[in-house]
């Protein structure tokens, strides 16, 4: 699954470790979402939606075609 984490935390100025402590999660969790090696709980991806004021929809991008 895609996501727009790095390209929404850059745009507002957060830094990975701020984004983590604000998440409770490490910043290596962070990192991992960002580069796809990670997909996250629904509760997480919910968190880092709310986090940036945004849909789930808006920050991760489901294709389909991937998921078969």
């Amino acid at each position: 699954m895609k996501n727009r984490i790095e390209e929404i935390r850059k745009a507002k100025g957060i830094r990975q470790e701020e984004l983590a402590k604000t998440l409770g999660v490490s910043r290596q969790t962070i990192s991992s979402l960002e580069n796809g090696r990670y997909n996250p709980s629904i509760l997480l991806a919910y968190k880092v939606a709310r986090c940036f004021g945004m849909t789930i929809e808006e920050v991760f991008l489901f294709d389909e075609e991937e998921s078969v």
